[in-house]
Formats: C-alpha cells, structure tokens, sequence
C-alpha cells in the first residue's frame, strides 16, 4: 500500500472558462440597533463623535455603582458595632449591679467571715472634744 500524498494525482483538465459563483451580498441583519444608526437620525459620524461622551457616562455610571458598594459595606460596618456597642453595654450594667450587690454590707460580712473578721456588735459611739476658753 502506498501512501495516497505522495503519489501523483492526476490533474484535471481545466476548462478554458472559469467558472466563478457569485456570492449574495451579506446584509448587516436587522435589529434595532442597526437600524438606528443606518437609517435613523443618528449617523455613523455622529455616533464615533459621542462615543467620548458615551464613554464618560459608562464611567460615571461604574463610579456611581462602586460608591454604591462602598455605602452598603459601610453601613453593614456600622450595625456590626452597634450591635457590639449594645453588648458590650449589656455587660457593663450587669457588671455593675454585680457589684453593687456584693458591696453591701451583708455580702461584705460573709466574705471576711472567713478571714476572721467579724461585724460588731456595738453601736458607733460618738466622741465630742470639750473646748475649753483660754482667751
């Protein structure tokens, strides 16, 4: 078996005439967009003369969206540590009336009962210094 490529094919026998097949023309299709620009007001010049100011409000608009996101972030920022803020506020009051429940003076008693100090029993008394008129 030879291989097919290397081989000689026989050339065919052209005709003097060369036949050439005509091809339709291709249309642009039509959708809206084209036919806006080609039949419409708008001429091909005068959208490649607003394509800057087109491309300014693309910008615009991509500006508008980032700022967009960026209030969103902030703003989900802001309830986080408010929300922490009121936790951290919880804990503070229920701190304090903790402490103030063991500051008085029954709580204070129980616990230096264990170091051996106890509370008296005795009433205060009240001391009073005479002052004497050495004028």
């Amino acid at each position: 078996m030879t291989n097919r490529l290397r081989t000689e094919i026989p050339e065919e026998e052209l005709d003097s005439e060369l036949i050439v097949e005509e091809r339709a023309v291709q249309e642009t299709p039509e959708n809206f967009l084209t036919k806006f620009l080609t039949k419409g007001f708008i001429t091909t010049d005068d959208a490649t003369r607003a394509l800057p100011f087109i491309l300014f409000l693309g910008l615009l608009g991509m500006v508008y969206i980032g700022n967009r996101h960026l209030a969103e972030r902030n703003i989900r920022d802001i309830d986080k540590i408010s929300k922490e803020v009121q936790e951290l506020s919880w804990d503070y009051k229920v701190t304090k009336a903790d402490l103030a429940y063991k500051s008085t003076l029954s709580e204070v008693a129980k616990r230096v009962d264990t170091l051996g100090i106890k509370q008296s029993v005795q009433p205060p008394q009240k001391i009073t210094v005479k002052e004497e008129d050495g004028q």
